[in-house]
Formats: C-alpha cells, sequence, structure tokens
C-alpha cells in the first residue's frame, strides 16, 4: 500500500468531490492541502460554481482537462457513481477518503481496472 500512496501522491492533477461551502469541511481541507503542494485541483460539486477562484464543476463528467486521480470525500450512495464517471472519464487512480468508500465501489473499481485507495486520508499521508 506504501507504494501505491507514494505513486497516487506523485500525480499532478486532482478532482475532489465534496462538500466545500465550510472551510472545515475534509473536501475543502483537501483541496487546500493539494492547491499548495502545487497540485493541479477541480473541484466537484454540484451545487457550487467555485471554491476559492477556483472553477467548480458539476461533474467529474464536466471537468474538460485530463484527471490524474479522483479524490472523493462524498457519502457511499454518491461515491459509487462518481466511479462509475471515474471510467467513462478514463481515470484511473481513485482515493477513497475514510467514509466514502462502499464495497460496492472498492468491488466496481477493482473489476474495472481503476486503482484504489481505502482507509487512509491524503492529508495524512502528504503530512
Amino acid at each position: 500500500m506504501e507504494n501505491l500512496v507514494k505513486e497516487f501522491l506523485r500525480q499532478g492533477s486532482f478532482a475532489v468531490c465534496g462538500s466545500f461551502r465550510d472551510e472545515t469541511k475534509y473536501a475543502y481541507q483537501i483541496l487546500k492541502v493539494l492547491v499548495k503542494k502545487g497540485c493541479k485541483v477541480y473541484p466537484v460539486n454540484p451545487h457550487l460554481s467555485e471554491v476559492d477562484g477556483l472553477k467548480c464543476y458539476k461533474s467529474i463528467s464536466d471537468i474538460p482537462f485530463k484527471v490524474d486521480v479522483a479524490n472523493l470525500v462524498t457519502p457511499p450512495a454518491v461515491t459509487e457513481k462518481i466511479v462509475k464517471e471515474c471510467l467513462k472519464k478514463d481515470i484511473k487512480k481513485v482515493w477513497f477518503q475514510p467514509g466514502a468508500e462502499s464495497e460496492n465501489a472498492i468491488v466496481f473499481c477493482r473489476d474495472n481496472g481503476i486503482r484504489a485507495i481505502h482507509g487512509l486520508c491524503v492529508m495524512i499521508e502528504w503530512m
């Protein structure tokens, strides 16, 4: 798992899916850490148009750029829909923040050639 984490952290572009309405929310904190680390970050939330000056996309499918990693900070039922979008968008790496994963989403990723990390927080791993 350690090598997989290092590989994910070397990527240049991340879609962060979750709630950004409050700076205490994990998605917001993750977005700030990734930006600080120099990554290209695409926030995804169907109810917002921008986050900290970054265009916020309604869905993964709406991002018009290549995305290396999707970082999911969403309820498991939403996560299961997003991983299907990741497959269509050809995103081969998904990081499930603790609480976002579901067995169905993990199995979907495994069965469709998407490498996944779950049970670990990207902020802790990057510290």
